[in-house]
């Protein structure tokens, strides 16, 4: 057995437990193996990708100054030990799984949406490229080809609509000339006399693979990180979920939101996309984020959050949307989504894995804290998802009981007496663990905290939100448009928007195509309330400036205005519950 300075694995394992020991002798123990295992030549992926997650853990909490660069040094020069792996042949698919994507050196290939396609050939442009290899034997590729190239390539219908064996390539290649094959098809898509949606649906039909190269680039998951304003170095053990209380850092004073200026915005919403690309990952708000509406709040111990919303023509129809990510000393560690309406908003968060022993709970406390600022939000509610619904790894880290430790509930009567059911079974047998189909169980529904009034508890047994859904509320217009209209999505919008004007005594014919878009969406609902036209002159015009607010710069003062209409919620509440 070779010596243990010169084990790999050895050195790795007391790597990765002294991220975690905080004693007067741990930054001096930390140099010492950062420089046995800088001297080292890799030729197992395995180690090489636990050296780059513990070398990622410690660059984001770092226990003095003096590691800081030499970490730094480690990261910057990754890509030499890829490089070299590759030489010997080594097995690089280990490098592509989900957790492990995005180091510097690497390859990466997807089919991505075409505004993150689009992002990605201007930050990168010599690094992407079409992986065509995997795409002309795709015959469903095929047909989309066969509808939407002879929109940019003349008269290719005369040979795709009735010949066999279509040499697609000779046609791209000769219409393209010399102009790179990704920059010409995304010019084209991008020229079509459609909506920015429309061009993005008719380009996502194709399913084109996307390869780019992470070379030594600062987008790689390896260089992401950036030079925080200040760093915070830990000397004393991480917080853990036992040492929060969510009721107290949610009854704090609000943090500091700080607007940021738009190129300042468009550099946070460049750096999300970064993140996230790396990652395998899309988030409808890290693709299409807005930046004139970034804000970023410095909360301590090294965190930063960034939230940012949606452009108007990008917007969802009724509920109000945010997105943000977390940078812990620099360096990005999560990301965040939150969608509301009224005083209700769903909240997912997600922890990338190397940072999953980080602070997580007061991380996430502190996320509450800005969406609840932002939002003004009484009701959190969490997606079965992120507690174990069709998701594996939730079930296995017990995502369930970290939500509920931290005072969210189960948002059916059922799962409420199971949980309790399951907290005596722990209390009476502490080795006792919840057994896999009962966390299942556990996430067939939504889990809540309730923000309380002046004299009420935390614990509320149920609460106003429980069973809403806007999918209620979708399929309701839908049954209305198959029953009333047979069916026809244009007939249940004319008729929805001409019933809303006359019950409100709108002239909406100054408006913008946002406003009507909006009046259009909101009338799918509201006509769905039968004494929409009894309601007071005030009520009709708090639902006016509504209206309206929902195509504004910012989106956020027409969540505002959701949560101020009081008859216009409790019709809500009843429709989609």
């Amino acid at each position: 057995m070779p010596p243990t300075s010169h084990n790999p694995n050895h050195l790795l394992t007391r790597l990765e437990a002294a991220k975690n020991l905080f004693d007067p002798g741990s930054p001096a123990l930390i140099a010492k193996l950062l420089r046995q295992l800088s001297k080292l030549s890799f030729t197992d992926p395995r180690q090489l990708i636990r050296l780059h997650e513990a070398l990622l853990f410690l660059r984001a909490f770092p226990h003095n100054p003096t590691l800081v660069p030499r970490i730094e040094d480690l990261l910057n020069t990754f890509h030499q030990r890829i490089e070299k792996l590759r030489a010997r042949q080594a097995d690089m698919s280990l490098f592509d799984d989900f957790d492990t994507s995005g180091i510097a050196g690497t390859t990466m290939q997807d089919t991505l949406s075409f505004d993150v396609t689009q992002w990605l050939a201007r930050r990168i442009p010599r690094n992407v490229e079409i992986a065509w290899q995997d795409y002309w034997d795709d015959y469903q590729a095929e047909r989309s080809r066969t509808t939407t190239w002879p929109r940019f390539i003349p008269l290719l219908e005369e040979d795709a609509d009735v010949e066999a064996n279509i040499p697609w390539s000779s046609w791209l290649d000769t219409a393209r000339g010399r102009q790179d094959s990704l920059r010409w098809l995304l010019t084209r898509f991008a020229q079509l006399p459609l909506s920015a949606r429309q061009q993005a649906e008719l380009y996502d039909s194709l399913h084109l693979p996307i390869r780019w190269k992470l070379e030594n680039l600062k987008l790689s998951r390896t260089r992401n990180f950036t030079r925080p304003r200040r760093f915070y170095f830990h000397t004393t053990p991480l917080l853990q979920r036992s040492q929060v209380s969510l009721s107290h850092e949610l009854s704090q004073p609000a943090p500091k939101l700080e607007k940021l200026s738009l190129s300042a915005g468009e550099s946070v919403i460049n750096a999300i996309r970064d993140v996230m690309v790396v990652r395998y990952r899309e988030l409808y708000g890290t693709t299409l984020g807005d930046s004139r509406t970034v804000v970023r709040a410095d909360l301590g111990r090294g965190v930063v959050m960034h939230f940012w919303g949606l452009p108007p023509t990008r917007r969802l129809p009724l509920r109000a949307y945010l997105a943000g990510y977390t940078l812990k000393n620099g360096v990005p560690i999560n990301y965040i989504e939150a969608i509301g309406l009224c005083e209700w908003i769903e909240v997912g968060f997600n922890t990338f894995y190397t940072y999953r022993q980080g602070e997580t709970a007061w991380i996430y406390a502190q996320a509450l804290r800005c969406l609840c600022a932002l939002t003004a939000a009484k009701c959190i509610s969490i997606y079965p998802y992120q507690i174990g619904q069709n998701n594996d790894e939730a079930i296995q880290s017990g995502a369930f009981w970290f939500y509920r430790k931290l005072g969210f509930r189960p948002g059916r009567p059922d799962l409420q007496k199971l949980c309790e059911r399951e907290e005596q079974r722990i209390s009476a047998t502490p080795h006792y663990r919840t057994p896999p189909r009962t966390l299942k169980r556990l996430a067939e529904a939504h889990m809540f905290y309730e923000l309380p009034a002046p004299g009420q508890k935390f614990y509320a047994t149920t609460g106003s939100w429980d069973t809403f859904s806007t999918r209620n509320l979708g399929m309701l217009v839908n049954r209305r448009m198959a029953e009333k209209f047979n069916g026809d999505i244009h007939k249940i919008r004319n008729a929805s928007v001409a019933a809303v004007i006359r019950a409100l005594n709108l002239n909406p014919a100054r408006w913008t195509q946002a406003q009507l878009e909006s009046l259009e969406n909101w009338s799918l609902v509201l006509a769905l309330i039968p004494d929409l036209a009894r309601w007071t002159t005030h009520e009709k015009h708090q639902l006016l400036k509504l209206i309206l607010a929902k195509s504004a710069r910012n989106e956020l003062p027409y969540l505002r205005q959701t949560q101020l209409h009081a008859r216009l919620r409790a019709a809500l509440l009843r429709l989609g519950s």
